[in-house]
């Protein structure tokens, strides 16, 4: 599993927006879970794509450091070596990057991967995320413009969000209501200033009922159906030329469906019926996001060891405990596991699995 070329990632995107599968885009926090995800995606012979966020990146670096350019590069230069053994592709992402910290973590990266790739290098990265949910449409896209040009020169793919995914996620919050929906107009106004590809490389996360975290059935409301509306509304604009000077698809590598204008992004996925997800990805969607179902699986085997061997890992009574079940080694191969089992079902359920590229 090499780490994708920007060429690579370009054809895995194009790949699955032809083949009607997405990627699972898995955050990670640490080389274990990094090599859980690595794991799980080759057990299921898919590509990927894994991440990590404001707060992931910070807590790569080390408690004490707390800098989250330092620890996104070292969460690349690990992911980089030990990826190499593998044999499909992963691209790598950084996740939710809101506007306070643009300054203190994807304009530094951009900045760092620019130089990279002036130098004849590939950039550590692949894409970057946006987060302007909490920003009007107007400001959003005008940031957007800036960090797009910048992604260019870094050979950078730029995800962007538009609208509010409800819930949390390190710390962002919004609330569970109306906003949580994107529209048509949204996506059109969206091609109108960005292009759909021949100015650079992006993906949309359109919202459409999304909430991060783990809810009961019936608290979040999925419209899958409204990213649908998007794209032939986008399509439409593009044949009437209301999208100037644009043709659907176009600027992007090799041939996509002229109904898929935009490669969508999935955010607040957890908890979401294997029926939403398949609806979402057949409008276009070819990127999923997976955090919290990862989270718990990860979690949940290292909850069920100590529970099992409590009187190894813990020195009970004066006793001296089992080195064996207290040796991070041994609960940390359990967590892996598991984490790599629900890496494995998003797969199968995103419809990537078996589709590794040649």
């Amino acid at each position: 599993m090499t780490i994708a070329t920007p060429e690579r990632y370009a054809e895995m995107l194009d790949a699955a927006r032809r083949g009607g599968y997405a990627y699972p885009a898995i955050n990670v926090t640490s080389t274990q879970t990094l090599n859980a995800a690595l794991q799980g995606l080759a057990d299921a012979e898919s590509d990927g794509i894994i991440q990590v966020s404001v707060g992931g990146s910070a807590y790569f670096s080390g408690q004490r450091v707390n800098d989250r350019v330092t620890g996104s590069l070292a969460f690349a230069a690990f992911a980089h070596e030990v990826a190499a053994k593998y044999p499909n592709t992963v691209a790598l992402h950084t996740d939710h990057c809101a506007k306070q910290y643009l300054d203190e973590w994807v304009r530094p990266l951009l900045a760092v991967e620019a130089d990279q790739v002036a130098h004849g290098k590939d950039p550590s990265f692949q894409s970057h995320m946006w987060d302007g949910s909490t920003v009007p449409l107007a400001e959003n896209l005008d940031i957007a413009e800036e960090l797009l040009a910048k992604s260019v020169a870094a050979h950078t793919v730029l995800e962007i969000e538009i609208g509010a995914v409800g819930g949390e996620e390190d710390g962002q919050r919004a609330e569970i209501n109306e906003k949580l929906y994107s529209t048509p107009a949204d996506g059109v106004t969206v091609a109108q200033r960005l292009g759909l590809g021949e100015n650079g490389r992006y993906m949309a996360a359109f919202t459409f009922g999304n909430v991060h975290g783990a809810y009961k059935p019936g608290v979040v409301k999925l419209r899958p159906e409204l990213l649908g509306d998007i794209q032939n509304e986008v399509a439409a604009a593009v044949a009437d030329g209301r999208i100037a000077g644009h043709a659907a698809g176009r600027g992007f590598a090799g041939e996509v469906p002229e109904n898929k204008p935009f490669p969508l992004v999935f955010h607040g996925g957890s908890g979401s019926s294997a029926e939403e997800i398949a609806e979402a990805v057949s409008h276009g969607v070819v990127k999923m996001n997976i955090d919290t179902d990862t989270q718990y699986a990860f979690t949940r085997a290292i909850a069920g060891h100590m529970f099992a061997h409590y009187d190894g890992v813990l020195k009970i009574d004066g006793e001296v405990g089992d080195k064996k079940f207290y040796d991070p080694r041994s609960w940390g191969r359990e967590a892996e596991d598991s984490m790599a089992r629900r890496v494995v079902e998003a797969c199968e359920r995103l419809g990537s699995a078996g589709r590794r590229l040649k």
